[in-house]
């Protein structure tokens, strides 16, 4: 499949369908464009087609982005031979139905998180794809910034010793005046949820990604602003209101978990969305018998690590910056303590995909990472409503 010509590598074309322009879409746009500039692959993301229902929107979203042609329904990729790949990054209402269709269609589909709605439509998406037998991944991006990668490397070569704790934080304030909009992502019938599954999440992936399988769970959830103007997102976490008519919120502004692993480990999850001064707070911290980690996304090159085995005087958290060609992904990009961003991480996801396609394998996090998942975060849901302990059933 891969070979040269003329000095220069002949890469097998893989063609992108994208459904959805926005905040998502702009970093999908950039990480395909981008990913055959820092990686050395035998597949190139061709971007082909994006689709978006207001077709001046989208006309002028896939000419600034790059893509060859756009579509306004996204039924059209489906019967498109020109088109390997469906990205999904619509609200998550959509993700179930259009995932289902491309399997079907023999497809291969990265979709944003979470998955779906909820427990019943990320099964049938999960059956879908292993039925047809097609390449699936989520887009969990902050598994992939090399801080992470080399946390896990850290904990699966024994450097922690037995994990005790993890403890999370998902901190963001963007929708606390009480003048934002009811936009979709407070919505339940179209998110699904609010806080829980737009941020908690990715804290619940990074868990399972660093320290296993979590069997029980406690939850508490909170909507402190119970009506909104109505309004509708106008891209990255910015809104405009359309209407002096509210509506009503109907997710959680803000979600605390207690959870216990598999392995025995205990966890501690917050997310919120009304953390005044925290504009992105993923955090968490790991503790183990013979050391700790610490990891901060708002300075995502670095993580501290204590090391119980340092000489008596000298024990302390070190700041590792993680930009070394030691560190996974960063010998990619630039000499060391040149550090990269939040869009490289999602470079990163997509060469996974890119070497998935590549080899016939399925990438993680995939859509069994994303059932899951959304296991977790319903027990959790179902744990507020009951207010009792729940054990976290697949």
């Amino acid at each position: 499949m891969s070979e040269y010509s003329g000095g220069k590598r002949d890469m097998k074309k893989v063609r992108i369908g994208m459904i959805g322009y926005k905040f998502m879409g702009k970093a999908h746009s950039h990480a395909y464009r981008d990913v055959p500039f820092y990686f050395d692959l035998d597949t190139e993301p061709v971007l082909q087609t994006m689709v978006g229902r207001d077709e001046q929107a989208v006309k002028l979203a896939s000419e600034k982005l790059g893509w060859q042609s756009y579509e306004t329904d996204w039924r059209r990729l489906l019967e498109r031979d020109d088109i390997d790949v469906i990205d999904i990054g619509t609200p998550n209402h959509m993700h179930a139905e259009i995932a289902i269709a491309a399997a079907k269609a023999g497809k291969h589909i990265l979709c944003e998180k979470p998955l779906a709605l909820n427990v019943q439509e990320a099964k049938e998406i999960l059956d879908a794809v292993q039925k047809a037998g097609v390449i699936h991944m989520v887009s969990y991006n902050y598994r992939f910034a090399p801080a992470i990668q080399y946390a896990k490397h850290l904990i699966s070569t024994g450097a922690l010793g037995s994990i005790y704790h993890f403890r999370a934080q998902y901190l963001q304030d963007w929708i606390m005046d009480p003048g934002f909009p009811l936009v979709w992502r407070l919505r339940k019938e179209i998110g699904g949820s609010g806080a829980l599954g737009d941020l908690m999440a990715h804290s619940i992936d990074l868990a399972r990604f660093l320290v296993g399988e979590i069997s029980e769970v406690s939850g508490m959830m909170e909507t402190f602003i119970k009506q909104r103007p109505i309004g509708e997102m106008t891209g990255g976490l910015s809104a405009t209101v359309d209407s002096d008519s509210k509506g009503d919120v109907t997710v959680d502004d803000a979600t605390a978990a207690l959870a216990r692993f598999e392995n025995g480990a205990l966890g501690v999850f917050e997310a919120t969305r009304f953390g005044r001064g925290n504009r992105n707070g993923n955090r968490m911290e790991i503790n183990g018998s013979k050391g700790s980690i610490r990891w901060d996304m708002e300075n995502m090159n670095q993580l501290e690590l204590y090391l119980e085995d340092d000489p008596r005087g000298m024990q302390g958290f070190r700041t590792i910056d993680c930009t070394e060609v030691e560190h996974p992904f960063a010998k990619a990009y630039w000499p060391a303590g040149h550090g990269i961003g939040y869009e490289h991480t999602f470079i990163n996801l997509i060469h996974e995909l890119m070497r998935s396609i590549s080899t016939g394998t399925v990438p993680s996090p995939n859509f069994e990472d994303g059932y899951r998942n959304q296991v977790i975060l319903e027990t959790i849901e179902r744990s507020n409503i009951e207010r009792r302990w729940l054990n976290v059933s697949y």
